[in-house]
C-alpha cells in the first residue's frame, strides 16, 4: 500500500516533492538488522510505528516502536527495500504525519554513540536533553 507524501530516501535523502517523509539508506539498513534480529528471536515484526505523542519538557516526544498489528485504515504505510533482499515497513498515523512532513529519518554514528535521528524542519524548539520537541 503506497500513500502520497511518503517516499524512501536515497543515501542522503531524495527530494521528490513537498511534504514527504524520507528515510535514509543507513536508517533502512539498520531497521532491517533490527527486524532480522527480532524475527530470529521469534517476535512479531509487522512494522516500526513512527509518530508523535504528547509529553516531555517541550510538548511532544517521537514514537519509534514495534507495531505488532497490521496498519490501521488511516495509517500511512511505507515499505522499503532493505538492500539485503528483504523489506522493512513503517507505519505513521495520520495526525503525526501533519507534524512529520518534510522529516528525514536517519541513523547516525558518532563519538557520542549511535541511534535514529529525526531531522524535522517543522520543529520550533527542543529541550536540553533532546528527548522532546515543540512545534
Amino acid at each position: 500500500m503506497e500513500h502520497v507524501g511518503i517516499q524512501a530516501a536515497a543515501p542522503v535523502a531524495r527530494n521528490e516533492g513537498d511534504g514527504e517523509f524520507k528515510v535514509t539508506d543507513a536508517a533502512v539498513a539498520h531497521i532491517g538488522k533490527l527486524t532480522d534480529k527480532r524475527r530470529a528471536e521469534g517476535k512479531p515484526t509487522e512494522a516500526i510505528r513512527i509518530g508523535l505523542r504528547g509529553g516531555g519538557c517541550d510538548g511532544f516526544s517521537y514514537v519509534f516502536e514495534w507495531a505488532d498489528k497490521p496498519a490501521g485504515k488511516h495509517d500511512h504505510v511505507l515499505q522499503l527495500d532493505n538492500g539485503a533482499g528483504g523489506t522493512v515497513r513503517l507505519f505513521i498515523d495520520k495526525k503525526s504525519m501533519l507534524y512529520l512532513k518534510g522529516t528525514t529519518l536517519n541513523f547516525v554514528t558518532g563519538l557520542m554513540g549511535h541511534g535514529f535521528k529525526f531531522e524535522n524542519p517543522n520543529v520550533k524548539g527542543a529541550c536540553g536533553c533532546g528527548e522532546s520537541v515543540q512545534f
